[in-house]
């Protein structure tokens, strides 16, 4: 196990965190924060044990100089103040005197926000003095930001190298709930996979293939499993160099793969065009699939029933249009409905659209990494968790 917050003295120390803020802002305003809500029990944690908190994280990607101006983290340090009640100090810099300077002036119980760590180009290069230089500037060091545990960044890697280090507990979360699917589930052991490409989840299914007792798929990716097995699939999203790997898939897994039996087609992408539900056998060649249809969604539920561990990763249609939304609503209630199950959403749109929902509280466990959980799913080693010590 790593080590967590628990595990260090955090008494006058300069506590360096690595957090996840990267939100979404419109015109200089948050419009969703989760993620930075999602960080506040580990920093009042901090402050109750009397550290000096200093904040790290990224916002966006930063590729010009004009990017700066709309990447800022202000607006999060005013956020954060907020959910707080608190002040945080916001330092307009990643590095030099004015940083510096500020750290120096923090007492004990109080906070400080760096400005965004992908102005610094050696961040996401993992630059050994980059690195070096932000972790001269603390005591201690603890990554709480999933989001980025699969990238090797100098902000968490980094950072680590140098420091002793720890999980804070939205990390410590995170390895405890979908580590746990991945490694010890309680079974049986439901995955349920969606999105647009199959491309996107090979190395997960072919993981869960060796630990899953089904795997449930819908989404965009169903239909290129649906070619593999013959069928027409008209106009659908078909990644045609996956066939014959949706093939092998299919082979390997035997009766563990479950696919949709109807879907909901249309003639157009696009929200308030004429839709029909359909056979997966019955789909015309003008036609293309954009949810799955009622019958599969039952067919998911029986599935799910006497479940005791649930994956979910990805939405089963284009749920961002109403009238293909249907089969993402279905199963996020058949999910939140589940008694006596551990319940995990591997971030993403899933997330999203369990949130939108108002589902969030009737699951074990929601993720705030989409790219992270996914890689942990397939059962890689994450930098961000692998560099804490042990």
């Amino acid at each position: 196990m790593v080590k967590t917050v628990r595990d260090l003295e955090l008494n006058n120390k300069k506590v360096l965190i690595r957090v996840d803020f990267n939100v979404p802002i419109k015109n200089g305003k948050i419009t969703n924060d989760n993620r930075i809500v999602a960080a506040l029990p580990t920093i009042k944690y901090v402050l109750e044990q009397r550290g000096k908190v200093i904040l790290f994280s990224h916002l966006g990607r930063v590729k010009t100089e004009e990017d700066k101006l709309t990447k800022t983290l202000k607006p999060v340090a005013e956020r954060l103040s907020q959910l707080l009640d608190k002040k945080v100090e916001f330092v307009p810099a990643t590095k030099g005197e004015i940083l510096e300077k500020a750290i120096d002036k923090l007492k004990e119980g109080e906070i400080l926000l760096v400005e965004n760590t992908r102005f610094e180009k050696g961040e996401t290069k993992n630059d050994t003095e980059l690195g070096k230089y932000w972790a001269s500037l603390g005591d201690v060091y603890i990554n709480d930001a999933f989001g980025t545990a699969h990238r090797e960044h100098a902000s968490n890697v980094g950072i680590a190298s140098h420091l002793e280090s720890a999980a804070g507990f939205l990390l410590e979360k995170e390895i405890e709930f979908i580590g746990g699917v991945v490694n010890n589930p309680k079974r049986p052991l439901i995955a349920i996979l969606g999105g647009a490409k199959v491309s996107d989840k090979i190395g997960v299914i072919e993981n869960l293939i060796e630990k899953a007792d089904k795997i449930l798929i819908g989404g965009g990716m169903m239909f290129t499993f649906l070619r593999a097995q013959g069928k027409s699939v008209g106009k659908s999203l078909v990644e045609e160099d996956k066939i014959e790997l949706a093939k092998a898939l299919l082979e390997k897994a035997g009766e563990k793969i479950v696919l949709p039996v109807d879907t909901v087609v249309t003639k157009e992408f696009k929200s308030d065009t004429e839709y029909r539900t359909v056979s997966v056998d019955d789909i015309s060649q003008e036609e293309m699939g954009l949810d799955i249809g009622s019958d599969s969604v039952e067919l998911f539920k029986k599935q799910l029933k006497g479940a005791k561990s649930v994956v979910w990763n990805g939405p089963m249609g284009v749920f961002e249009m109403e009238n293909f939304a249907k089969g993402t609503i279905g199963i996020c209630e058949a999910i939140a409905q589940l008694e006596d199950a551990i319940t995990i959403i591997g971030g993403g749109d899933s997330a999203a659209a369990a949130i939108e929902l108002g589902y969030s509280d009737k699951f074990t466990h929601i993720s705030t990494g989409g790219g992270a959980s996914l890689e942990y799913l397939e059962g890689k080693l994450l930098p961000g968790i692998e560099c804490l010590n042990k």
